[in-house]
């Protein structure tokens, strides 16, 4: 739990400065942290859902996007909650995924 704080944090930073390269490559490093989660058993992404509630807006967007498919009440509701905080990237982010949620085009795996 505490890499993927680390990664979000950085993701977050990467972000402000307009670093794509950075972000892409902290990108990677969330897709695998999330992936052997999932790979554990019992799919230990479930463990990430306190962090729902973490201080920090980019942490909460990425446990939220990361646990819809194993808490997604708890996941949609820190997204509906991000969507209403205006002018934040994490809002803007969370708003894209829920309107893709919505309409089907993102599925939760």
């Amino acid at each position: 739990m505490e890499l993927f704080v680390a990664i979000a944090l950085d993701q977050e930073e990467a972000n402000i400065d307009f670093d794509s390269r950075r972000f892409n490559k902290l990108y990677g490093q969330m897709d695998e942290a999330r992936k052997r989660l999932k790979a554990m058993p019992g799919d230990k992404r479930s463990a990430l859902v306190p962090l729902l509630q973490h201080p920090n807006l980019e942490v909460r967007l990425r446990a939220a996007k990361s646990t819809l498919a194993v808490a997604p009440e708890a996941a949609r509701a820190t997204l509906e909650a991000l969507r209403k905080i205006t002018h934040t990237p994490q809002a803007s982010d969370a708003g894209m995924c829920l309107r893709a949620l919505d309409q089907g085009i993102c599925k939760p795996t």
